[in-house]
């Protein structure tokens, strides 16, 4: 059975910081690329970031570089997200997905396969 399951998530002060983890299992890691996706009340699902479990590459929104910084450690089998810098505007749910899809496309969430339940993170001003 595919699981991915996120933790991490809480609620932190406005420029504080926050790392999510998300813990895969029941398929291959290494042949899929993760990303992270979040979804604020009203709005819809956003691409944050991603990363080839395979060589590593990574991709971000706009809205976060600088700020948040994914990581994998294919030996766990878990993906992290550092987030510093936190705005008010990053609170939302987050979703870790898993897919083989091209690269390029790593900001569509109809692209990915399996997903988590999601971790709330609240940014508070």
């Amino acid at each position: 059975e595919v699981q991915l399951v996120e933790s991490g998530g809480v609620l932190v002060q406005a420029g504080g910081s926050l790392r999510l983890s998300c813990a895969a299992s029941g398929f291959t890691f290494d042949d899929y690329e993760i990303g992270w996706f979040r979804q604020a009340p009203g709005k819809e699902r956003e691409g944050v970031s991603c990363i080839s479990s395979s060589d590593g590459s990574t991709y971000y929104a706009d809205s976060v570089k600088g700020r948040f910084t994914i990581s994998s450690d294919n030996a766990k089998n878990t993906v992290y997200l550092q987030m510093n810098s936190l705005k008010p505007e990053d609170t939302a749910v987050y979703y870790c997905a898993a897919g083989g899809l091209l690269l390029r496309l790593w900001d569509l969430w109809e692209e990915y396969d399996y997903w988590g339940q999601g971790t709330q993170v609240t940014v508070s001003s």
